[in-house]
């Protein structure tokens, strides 16, 4: 079975350092991120990131994601396995173009035929979700 994505991009008019102290600043993301809260952990190789999840359409859900990689200035990943046949793998990515302009991109990877099935039947509330969040963070970095 094929991963299967969703992913928003969008171009911001801010460095890759304001977007990604954005980024580090868990405490904060409620202030750009209308679908995680209560965001705490660490930011590192194996660190756990936990948060609740608001998705549109969902109910809320408490989750724990073990950072995957992470390289400052350009991208957080953190994969959670959600139970048998259920694997995600989130990521906010920073491409800088040049300085002062960048493409941020949030997105999920789905693997695993429950996976597949979650994503099919809420595809629509995750990319208006994911596009929410790419929106959020640009209006902050380039406040």
């Amino acid at each position: 079975m094929d991963d299967t994505r969703i992913e928003k991009r969008i171009g911001v008019q801010a460095d890759s350092e304001r977007i990604w102290d954005l980024i580090a600043d868990l405490d904060a993301w409620a202030r750009w991120n209308p679908h995680d809260r209560d965001v705490d952990g660490a930011i590192a190789f194996g660190g756990r990131l936990h948060m609740t999840e608001t998705w549109p359409g969902m109910e809320d859900r408490r989750a724990t994601g073990q950072v995957a990689e992470w390289q400052p200035l350009a991208r957080l990943v953190w994969a959670e396995k959600r139970g048998f046949l259920f694997r995600t793998l989130r990521y906010i990515e920073i491409e800088e173009l040049e300085r002062g302009s960048c493409i941020l991109a949030s997105g999920v990877l789905f693997s695993g035929l429950r996976a597949e099935l979650h994503m099919d039947k809420h595809r629509s509330a995750l990319r208006r979700g994911h596009a929410a969040i790419v929106e959020g963070l640009k209006a902050a970095a380039e406040a």
